[in-house]
């Protein structure tokens, strides 16, 4: 891996950087939502009846993460030695990600529907399925990163990186001004460019290229888990969204926005797992 590059940050880059953070402290202070205007019903693809479980949400996380522990005893790829990096990666990340959940299901920008989680393991308005899922995720996504980084050292995006990342930060900040008054797309999408724009601010983008490959192919276990979550195989979503508080865009019965608060989630844990690493082999 490429070493990154250290600069000097001035004021001009720290207040593009936040500007979008104080732009969504701004909405939040400000709008209100409809609390029982949750969406309960979607369009299902194919329903299983032995989906439905109030216990689905703890076997998606059961089911999703048992693989790649097994595997992460390889011998190649040995990502058992390196939870020293990744245990904290996902803690701080939940720092930001859990109080966000429960603010948001308070609001009433989403919710979870009772049918498929035990209701005496809910806490502070999440289920536990939904805690787990900051932890569960997180570590199958980063599973792949290492895996694609041993298999396929070859850096396939690093030409079209600034092209992705310039891209991605033009869009996220276009869609965010045009929709202002949606609670979730503008929260995650401000606030994803504003991370990408912290790489871009600070030269730290060596390794933004892997991230992205890993979270290209990270979509695909994505489509499955947040497919089921959402309402692809059970008569009702697990997860239920207020359709006034996103783009209205589904991919399949997933909302559009899923993709770039998964993509922030990717990139805050995949980075931060770097960032340890690098401080213990320079320690």
């Amino acid at each position: 891996m490429n070493h990154e590059l250290k600069t000097n940050i001035g004021f001009t880059q720290i207040a593009a950087i936040a500007f979008p953070l104080i732009a969504v402290l701004f909405l939040w202070w400000i709008r209100g939502v409809e609390a029982d205007n949750l969406t309960y019903s979607v369009d299902t693809i194919r329903g299983y009846a032995n989906l439905e479980t109030n216990y689905l949400y703890l076997i998606i996380n059961g089911l999703s993460i048992l693989f790649p522990f097994l595997l992460s005893f390889d011998r190649r790829v040995h990502f058992y030695k390196k939870w020293k990096y990744l245990l904290p990666a996902i803690g701080l990340t939940a720092l930001i990600f859990v109080p966000w959940d429960i603010y948001f299901t308070v609001l009433g920008v989403w919710g979870f529907n009772p049918t498929y989680y035990y209701e005496p393991l809910k806490f502070l308005t999440l289920p536990m399925g939904e805690w787990l899922f900051f932890f569960v995720m997180p570590y199958c996504c980063v599973f792949i990163y290492e895996c694609l980084n041993y298999y396929f050292p070859k850096d396939y995006l690093k030409n079209i990186e600034p092209f992705i990342t310039y891209l991605l930060i033009l869009t996220l900040l276009t869609v965010s001004i045009i929709h202002w008054e949606k609670m979730y797309t503008v929260t995650t999408f401000l606030l994803t460019a504003a991370f990408l724009m912290y790489f871009v601010f600070t030269n730290k983008r060596s390794q933004l290229s892997r991230y992205y490959l890993a979270y290209f192919v990270s979509l695909i276990p994505f489509l499955i888990v947040n497919g089921i979550l959402t309402g692809a195989f059970t008569e009702a979503p697990v997860v239920v969204y207020n359709n006034a508080e996103n783009l209205g865009i589904r991919v399949g019965t997933i909302p559009l926005d899923d993709f770039v608060y998964c993509l922030l989630l990717l990139l805050m844990n995949m980075s931060l797992f770097e960032y340890f690493r690098r401080k213990d082999a320079v320690s």
